[in-house]
């Protein structure tokens, strides 16, 4: 059983330029490691809270000092010499430590990153990969890898609201493996960086997580473009590349009401509106097509769904368990976007996973807008068996390591690609 020599914390920079938190676990035996945790951009109420030190002179109030110094003082003290025997005794010692429902005392990326490292300096002590080492905590075993899913546009909050939705990703749906799969998506992303220079003049400039970004008119013109872009890669829509949209409704929601396209949308309205888009595109998944507190009308956005695309819950269900197993109850969805960094500590997050699998839920592991050139995203997705992952575009070196690991892992198991999408 490893014992905790130590825990440190440093403040880095996210791939928006702001400061998240960078943790190093050692053990007795003498393994090392570290890990970083990302951010969010479009955040949900529910999500564990990232502490922040508010000092407006510095990073406009977004520094981790705060969070680091909780690692480095309290968090360093409480497991100094401890004898873990499994994750979740590390993780429950953080909660019990922070006292708080939403991790607001010592911060979520605080605890998270202990959490991570932990987990890294296990696996490496057992000698052990790191998805070997995630499946284990939860009894897997790793049997496919998961299916791409990738933004080529974007909107939102990631890309100043020149449209309401905040992503439009491509499914490579016919690919056998990650290396085909992110070359069909490379053929398609340089298909649209050309049309967004031949239809809107623009340079291909991209938003958070590397989406293109050019001035749509609408959400159907953003839709129609990124089928015109699978087409000009000589790819066939729905067969070859599928789409998926992250809607992020809530961001456009306001006194009962969804703002989209000039239009004052009431729920019943944008269900329709939905509904459209999945008679004129190949769409398969659905990302937060409601508010994340239009609870009395998921259940009818997901009876509309079913059979032609995934209903699929970010803001609603915060990898929440308490907020999934209420969807469950509810028929609200049947797919979890899981992001450990919303809970605050993998044990939470492999709850969360559990409760969306015993529903028959799909589930798809994803990053945040604000990443770090750290690759145990993708560990967690093949160690936990997830049907689909969702890192960002292909452009960038906080998901280009992610993508890459996922290479890696291919390389070394020959394992397959899952199976979807199918609905």
């Amino acid at each position: 059983m490893p014992v905790i020599e130590s825990v440190s914390a440093i403040e880095v920079l996210d791939s928006r330029g702001r400061p998240t938190v960078k943790a190093t676990c050692a053990l007795a035996g003498g393994v090392s490691a570290s890990a970083s945790v990302p951010s969010g951009a479009s955040t949900g109420t529910a999500e564990a809270i990232e502490l922040r030190d508010g000092d407006k002179s510095r990073y406009r109030g977004l520094g981790c000092r705060k969070a680091v110094a909780n690692v480095n003082g309290p968090i360093r003290h409480a497991l100094h010499g401890r004898t873990v025997e499994q994750q979740a005794d590390l993780d429950q010692l953080l909660l019990a430590l922070d006292g708080t429902p939403n991790k607001s005392r010592l911060g979520a990326n605080a605890i998270l990153a202990v959490s991570i490292a932990f987990a890294r300096a296990f696996a490496a002590d057992r000698g052990v990969p790191l998805y070997q080492h995630f499946a284990d905590m939860l009894g897997l075993t790793p049997t496919t890898l998961p299916r791409l899913t990738v933004n080529l546009f974007s909107g939102g909050k990631h890309a100043g609201g020149q449209v309401a939705i905040q992503d439009v990703l491509v499914v490579p749906a016919s690919a056998k493996t990650i290396d085909e799969s992110l070359a069909a998506v490379f053929a398609v992303f340089q298909a649209a960086a050309e049309l967004g220079v031949s239809e809107y003049r623009v340079r291909p400039l991209r938003a958070d997580e590397g989406g293109l970004a050019p001035p749509f008119p609408s959400v159907a013109v953003m839709l129609d473009d990124a089928v015109r872009a699978i087409t000009d890669a000589k790819l066939i829509p729905r067969d070859d590349v599928a789409i998926a949209i992250d809607v992020a409704s809530s961001h456009f929601y306001s006194d009962n009401k969804y703002t989209i396209d000039g239009d004052a949308l009431d729920s019943a309205g944008m269900i329709d509106r939905i509904a459209l888009w999945l008679d004129a595109f190949p769409i398969v998944s659905i990302e937060d097509g409601l508010g994340e507190d239009d609870w009395s009308h998921w259940p009818a956005l997901r009876r509309r769904l079913r059979g032609r695309a995934l209903t699929l819950g970010d803001d609603l269900l915060c990898t929440n368990p308490e907020r999934i197993k209420r969807a469950i109850d509810a028929g609200a969805a049947d797919a979890l976007l899981l992001k450990v960094n919303q809970v605050g500590t993998l044990t939470e997050a492999g709850r969360a996973l559990a409760l969306a699998r015993s529903a028959g839920w799909r589930v798809t592991v994803s990053a945040r807008s604000g990443e770090t050139e750290d690759d145990w995203l993708a560990d967690l997705a093949v160690g936990w068996g997830a049907d689909q992952i969702k890192i960002g575009s292909i452009t960038q070196s906080e998901r280009l390591a992610k993508y890459n690991r996922l290479l890696e892992i291919e390389a070394a198991t020959r394992l397959p690609l899952i199976g979807w999408p199918n609905p």
